[in-house]
């Protein structure tokens, strides 16, 4: 397994942490005891917000990730929409985990007018029964998935995938949007 953190989080967390010594230090040197707690108390949560903070800056400079051959496919039988492709780790360092973000969104008609008629919208009627039935009440215009598609990604390496979810029914002209986050 590769670890999450690189030799720049290592080396930021090391200044933090000499940071938060130092802090230490001159808080015990402090005679008034509340001064001293509250300077403690100060040094040890600025530390740690630094720390967290640091390692989602380093993680964003240091770790790329980019998709290729992107195809996607409706299975019209299941209902369903597949995405296949090649992701790739175009950075120096290596990535714990590659997670895609597929995007669906409902757009009426591919003209891009909108009209009455484009989205469902469900009747007072069938709002008491809603429950009883397991009828929605209203059908979401966009749908948000995510996937894990790559762990333990080294410096330059790629790895294919696949990934299928169920396609609403109700949607009559897709736009899709996808987006890679890396950690």
């Amino acid at each position: 397994m590769i670890d999450a953190l690189n030799i720049w989080h290592y080396g930021v967390l090391t200044v933090i942490f000499l940071l938060f010594i130092a802090g230490c230090v001159s808080a015990l040197r402090e005679k008034k005891p509340k001064i001293r707690y509250s300077m403690l108390f100060t040094v040890t949560l600025l530390s740690l917000f630094m720390a967290v903070f640091s390692i989602f800056v380093v993680d964003k400079y240091t770790k790329h990730a980019k998709l290729y051959d992107l195809k996607s496919s409706r299975l019209l039988s299941l209902e369903r929409i597949s995405y296949t492709g090649v992701v790739k780790n175009v950075g120096k360092y290596p990535i714990g985990v590659v997670t895609l973000e597929i995007k669906l969104v409902n757009r009426g008609n591919a003209t891009g007018n909108l009209k009455g008629g484009s989205f469902y919208k469900s009747s007072g009627f069938f709002g008491f029964f809603r429950d009883g039935f397991g009828i929605d009440k209203n059908k979401p215009q966009t749908v948000v998935k995510r996937f894990v598609v790559a762990r333990n990604l080294k410096a330059g390496h790629s790895r294919q995938f696949y990934v299928y979810f169920r396609f609403p029914p109700y949607f009559s002209s897709v736009s899709q949007f996808t987006k890679l986050y890396v950690r």
